[in-house]
């Protein structure tokens, strides 16, 4: 995880394991139109698993539970919990285990290749969150003050479509090519910046 600021402000950006295994369950089950309906499919396309034996509506609340859970950097678990051979994480969430189980192989390796196309990603960005830091300064030297207290969480997705959702308090998911394109991610953080310090 990337970590920027002072200790009035903060700017975190990540791939989060758990959000990209999430994703590609919710792909490879077909819950796209119900589970985060506002993020596009994620790319490459993970392919399917069959679920049409597992009643749809609980899965579909189960996963959104999970979601719900792992978005917020303050909940999402540093570790991942969702764990072979058993999926314990998800004794209460029965759907969403079986479905776990269908799609795991599937799902884990298409997370750890786009994990690793990530950090690849990263590494040739000459200082990685110097774009956001340096928008806080500029910002800060035109109100002649410091900025106020504020948190921005950037979890970095591999997304069909290139943009940015607001997807809980402090944290906006940035699909890949968006963050990538430095001229684009700029003018995107630009107005949000200029709200928040």
């Amino acid at each position: 995880m990337l970590v920027e600021g002072t200790i009035r402000w903060q700017a975190t950006e990540d791939c989060p394991w758990d959000l990209l295994l999430a994703l590609a369950l919710r792909d490879l089950a077909g819950l796209e139109n119900t589970c985060a309906p506002d993020l596009p499919r994620a790319i490459p396309d993970v392919g399917s698993i069959d679920v049409s034996d597992i009643d749809a509506a609980p899965l579909a609340a189960q996963w959104r539970g999970w979601w719900a859970g792992i978005v917020p950097l303050e909940t999402r678990p540093f570790i991942s919990e969702v764990r072979p051979p058993h999926f314990a994480t998800f004794d209460r969430a029965l759907e969403l285990q079986e479905a776990m189980y269908r799609g795991y192989d599937r799902a884990i390796e298409w997370a750890r290749l786009r994990r690793f196309e990530y950090l690849k990603a990263v590494e040739v960005r000459e200082h990685p969150l110097a774009d956001v830091y340096g928008l806080v300064q500029k910002r800060q030297f035109e109100l002649r003050r410091q900025a106020t207290s504020f948190r921005l969480d950037l979890a970095v997705l591999p997304l069909a479509e290139s943009g940015a959702w607001v997807v809980a308090p402090d944290t906006i998911v940035v699909s890949e090519t968006l963050r990538d394109d430095a001229k684009s991610f700029t003018e995107w953080l630009l107005p949000l910046v200029v709200a928040l310090v």
